[in-house]
């Protein structure tokens, strides 16, 4: 008769007015007879997003956790079904269950009714929700969620089913214990197997499987203990599975082989290991075809490689041996600013402490022009700093005369000034270092570009901000010494008296600084 009530209840649209759900947590808790149709009419209730707040005012929530101790399927199944639709899009609710312990209690279900699809189906739902919070991952963590996805993965043939599967591991495999747990379980080699199946495919299905699956294997690659795992010593099966899609003629699979390379090139060890087995030749080809109208994602990811290969000390000159800068030049034409990043990012790498490259590439008249063109790329940050780096770069490791007029001729001794007053200490240092040089191997072609860029006031007030760092300081006075030898430059420093500035940090508590400024006073002395 309850029950009757309840059915007539909810087709008038007068639960809340008859206290009905107030009546519904009792009902929840006596377990009886009535309570999956119970369940059921709370869960198509909580469809209406009004009536959802209703519900957890009325403390239906944790009876209904409860419910899900129980054995018995169907109530499960509503029960999940309700809990579901109430915390449909609300963060809170979702947290407020975490809290209560239903991951745990959810993994087992699945585990235990595997073979209930509606069940599996409701699990799925329910992780692919909570997997979204932080707050969840330390507790998927800590049970066996891994096992029992790649368990139910494996038995699946349907491609909704997977995709289903594919949501829930997308989210759980951006946390670094459960992507080491999931690389245990064994999730690589189904992911390699749906790429074996897929790759010829054309079937819209089928090529997104192959991007899901190459895409997630990218992302378990993000964590050192799984990367190193599924490096194995640059042996491993998987490794060398990955390496045969940057040839592919799939550029989802190219792609997904450039950024795994990235991945795998994060520590020394590893790079060292792929420079000498051959990898820089397989991205530079795959680079190549991609120079025409490429695609720039794959641009990006190949150069992203090759940038990351280049940090340990010996693999540059072996790269440079491979022609890497001259590939990577065949892309100073290209306007889109994630390329144009990564491709600085890569010469700049390969040109540390190279000082034969830093020559060859800094009196490249094309290249110089470019990156001048780039240091006023202010609605790209990246891009402009990069340029900025790289034009420094190029002066500070060649030491060269030549590369210094070829920046001065390109217009990019202002650039070098303005970067002294970045924000981030190593670009300002990079700046003054380059500077320096500039002044010490042609003054007299530059000190036009000095003056018309305010050398002397940025240094001064380098000098005399409390917040510069010793290392700024010290390059400052190096720089101060080094255009005195310029009469316009010579007659600023007097007109700002410089020596009271230098004279007081000759007690700075740094030693190298309140040294360089005995000696920088006697030199402003002396010229005086």
């Amino acid at each position: 008769m309850l029950l009757a009530l309840f059915l007539d209840v909810e087709t008038s649209g007068k639960i809340q007015e008859m206290g009905v759900l107030a009546m519904m947590p009792a009902l929840l808790s006596a377990q009886n007879s009535c309570t999956p149709k119970a369940a059921n009419i709370i869960a198509e209730v909580a469809k209406n997003e009004f009536m959802r707040s209703p519900c957890v005012e009325a403390g239906l929530i944790p009876p209904l956790v409860q419910l899900l101790n129980c054995k018995d399927q169907e109530i499960l199944l509503q029960t999940g079904r309700a809990l579901g639709n109430i915390c449909y899009d609300s963060h809170s609710l979702q947290a407020q269950l975490i809290i209560m312990g239903v991951i745990p209690t959810l993994v087992r279900l699945l585990g235990v009714h595997s073979q209930n699809t509606a069940l599996t189906e409701m699990c799925l739902i329910a992780f692919g929700n909570l997997a979204e919070l932080e707050s969840s991952k330390e507790q998927f963590a800590s049970t066996n969620i891994a096992e029992e996805l790649v368990r139910l993965f494996r038995k699946q043939v349907e491609h909704e089913k997977k995709e289903m599967i594919f949501e829930v591991l997308a989210p759980l495999a951006e946390n670094d214990v459960i992507k080491l747990q999931l690389v245990d379980a064994g999730l690589v080699e189904c992911l390699l197997e749906v790429v074996a199946q897929t790759v010829d495919s054309d079937r819209d299905e089928d090529v997104a499987q192959l991007k899901t699956s190459s895409d997630l294997m990218v992302l378990l690659l993000l964590g050192d203990e799984s990367m190193q795992k599924l490096f194995e010593g640059g042996k491993g099966s998987v490794f060398q599975r990955v390496l045969s899609w940057v040839p592919s003629n799939n550029h989802q699979l190219q792609l997904a082989g450039a950024l795994a390379i990235a991945n795998f090139a994060r520590n020394d060890e590893n790079c060292i290991h792929m420079v000498d087995t051959g990898i820089v030749q397989k991205l530079l080809e795959l680079l190549d075809r991609h120079v025409e109208e490429g695609n720039v994602t794959v641009q990006h990811a190949a150069l992203s490689a090759l940038r990351n290969l280049a940090i340990p000390v010996v693999n540059k000159s072996k790269m440079l041996l491979a022609g890497v800068s001259d590939v990577v030049l065949k892309f100073l034409k290209s306007e889109m600013p994630p390329v144009q990043f990564k491709l600085l990012g890569t010469l700049r790498m390969l040109i540390d402490t190279q000082a034969d490259a830093a020559e060859q590439l800094g009196t490249n008249t094309k290249l110089v022009e470019r990156l001048v063109e780039w240091c006023e790329a202010k609605d790209h940050a990246g891009v402009m700093g990069e340029s900025n780096r790289l034009l420094s770069a190029l002066i500070r490791h060649s030491k060269s005369k030549n590369v210094v007029r070829t920046v001065i001729q390109g217009g990019g001794v202002k650039h070098l000034v303005t970067m002294a007053t970045s924000e981030h200490m190593i670009m300002q240092n990079e700046a003054l270092v380059a500077l320096g040089l500039i002044a010490a191997l042609d003054l007299e072609c530059a000190e036009k570009d000095f003056v018309g860029a305010d050398l002397v006031q940025v240094l001064h007030r380098l000098l005399t901000e409390e917040h510069s760092a010793p290392e700024i300081k010290y390059n400052s006075m190096i720089l101060i010494c080094s255009i005195m030898g310029s009469e316009p430059l010579h007659k600023e420093v007097q007109s700002l008296a410089f020596i009271d500035v230098v004279s007081s940090l000759r007690s700075h508590e740094n030693k190298t600084v309140a040294h360089q400024a005995s000696l920088t006073e006697q030199r402003l002395t002396a010229q005086s």
